[in-house]
C-alpha cells in the first residue's frame, strides 16, 4: 500500500482593501512534515482583482507573492524566515494578518504526494483558466 502523508494547508487571498473585506484566492501553501515537503503555488487573475479594486497594484501584489514563495521553499536570500525549518516557516507564513496578502485557516488531509495534491488543490482553489493571469510560480 502507498504511504500516505498528513498535510496542511493554507490559501492564500488578497484582500487589496482590508477595510472592505472583499478577497480573491491567489494561493495555496502546502506542507507535509513526514514528506519534508513545503511549497506555494500563486497566480494572480487580473480580472477578478481589479473587478473589486481597478486600482490594485498587481504588480507590487505578483512581487509580495514572488517573495512568499521564495520564502516558503526557503531559497537562498529569501531572509530569516527562509532560513527557518519547514514547520516553523510554514507556521511563520501561515500565521493570521492584516495586510493585503493573507492565509486562510489552516486545512488538513491525508495525501500520497504533497506535490500533486499542492497541484490539485491550487487548479480546485484558485485556477481559472477562462480568465487571463500573471503567473508568479517559477
Amino acid at each position: 500500500m502507498p504511504s500516505r502523508h498528513l498535510f496542511e494547508y493554507a490559501v492564500l487571498q488578497v484582500v487589496p482593501r482590508v477595510d472592505r473585506d472583499e478577497r480573491i484566492n491567489v494561493g495555496v501553501m502546502l506542507w507535509s512534515a513526514g514528506a519534508d515537503f513545503l511549497d506555494a503555488m500563486c497566480e494572480v487573475d487580473a480580472g477578478k482583482l481589479r473587478a473589486i479594486d481597478p486600482g490594485a497594484g498587481i504588480g507590487a501584489i505578483q512581487g509580495h507573492l514572488t517573495a512568499l514563495q521564495a520564502e516558503c521553499r526557503g531559497d537562498p536570500g529569501s531572509g530569516p524566515i527562509g532560513a527557518l525549518p519547514n514547520r516553523e516557516r510554514f507556521l511563520m507564513l501561515a500565521a493570521p494578518r492584516s495586510t493585503v496578502i493573507q492565509p486562510s485557516p489552516i486545512h488538513t488531509g491525508l495525501c500520497g504526494d504533497p506535490a500533486e495534491t499542492l497541484t490539485a488543490l491550487f487548479g480546485r482553489l484558485v485556477a481559472t483558466p477562462e480568465l487571463s493571469h500573471v503567473r508568479t510560480d517559477d
